[in-house]
């Protein structure tokens, strides 16, 4: 691979995070509400009294967290910041910074979406295979019509089903949060296997949901490849079906859904926020849905500024190793 390409690649991939990070720093000030204000009156509001001084202290906080400051000087500052990735102080949590409870959120959804991503993708891409190969079972194209049902389905939508019969009424599983109420956290089994029975619906829920997506495409790609010469080819030289299927059907058609794989892989981070949000589930999902009803601009800031790095290097990552998961793909000049 040329080395300038890689470069090129680098070149644009630097220039798309600045776009999505400018993007990410205006279009939370478009509105004409002042994140502190709105902040000290809620806190008046539960206190029962009507605070004295709001105005003031609207000023001071705003100095502190530099909002006083004209566009463009907090602009550069921003991007001063999120270049040695500090994002400033959480506006609905302070004195907390937002990177400390961006660290407490990543490991729950990074669990949580890893696992279920990698779950989905290679269980629906079998099925799919499977589905789109002649060859195969008459009983698995039966399993087509349930799964694009569910795939039709939202991710909370089918969480909130779960919910009902396994939580409310079959009571096996646990309804809320990513572990018990009032067990401190550590390491040990029993803390542990209360955190996958905690885990056991939102997973479920993307999961079902996701299989039939990685199937139905997986099914198109293998009855696209069953007209190809290459497959016919070897299938006239006598060649096994098993090794028909596995070295010629499903390695050709496995580069459209290592793409979307790729994709989705960038997108973990952001979490699945409505799943998180039914579930309470303690990810980066439920942290960015309470920062936007807070208007924290920093927090959101920070979450979309790390969902924007995690794609872009999955994308460069994914255009670099193109060649070795095709070798009909290169990059050297004719």
């Amino acid at each position: 691979m040329r080395p300038d390409y890689i470069v090129k690649r680098f070149a644009i991939f630097v220039f798309i995070v600045w776009v999505a990070a400018s993007l990410n720093f205006f279009i939370p000030r478009l509105g004409s509400r002042s994140p502190i204000e709105d902040k000290l009156m809620t806190q008046a509001a539960t206190g029962g009294y009507l605070q004295q001084g709001v105005a003031e202290m609207v000023k001071e906080y705003e100095a502190k967290f530099g909002l006083d400051k004209p566009l463009w000087v907090q602009y550069f500052t921003y991007l001063n910041d999120v270049a040695h990735f500090d994002f400033n102080y959480s506006i609905a949590n302070y004195p907390r910074r937002v990177i400390d409870i961006l660290f407490e959120g990543l490991p729950w959804t990074m669990g949580l979406l890893t696992m279920t991503t990698l779950i989905s993708f290679i269980v629906g891409n079998l099925l799919g295979a499977f589905l789109g190969w002649p060859r195969a079972p008459q009983w698995l194209h039966w399993l087509m019509p349930p799964l694009l049902a569910l795939h039709a389905l939202p991710f909370f939508l089918l969480g909130l089903i779960l919910v009902y019969i396994f939580a409310f009424t079959l009571q096996i599983l646990p309804l809320y949060g990513g572990f018990t109420t009032g067990v401190v956290p550590v390491w040990s089994l029993a803390f542990v296997l209360d955190v996958l029975s905690h885990a056991i619906l939102p997973a479920a829920s993307i999961v079902l949901v996701s299989v039939g997506g990685w199937a139905l495409g997986m099914r198109a790609m293998m009855v696209t490849t069953q007209g190809e010469d290459y497959t016919n080819f070897a299938d006239a030289k006598g060649l096994r079906p098993k090794t028909i299927f596995f070295h010629y059907a499903i390695r050709n058609a496995m580069l459209p859904q290592v793409t979307a794989l790729a994709l989705v892989l960038g997108q973990i981070l952001s979490g699945a926020v409505l799943v998180e949000v039914i579930f309470g589930y303690p990810g980066i999902g439920t942290v960015l849905f309470q920062a936007i009803r807070g208007s924290d601009f920093f927090l959101v800031q920070g979450i979309v500024f790390v969902v924007i790095i995690s794609i872009g290097i999955a994308t460069f990552v994914l255009d670099v190793i193109y060649p070795l998961l095709d070798p009909r793909i290169t990059y050297q000049r004719s």
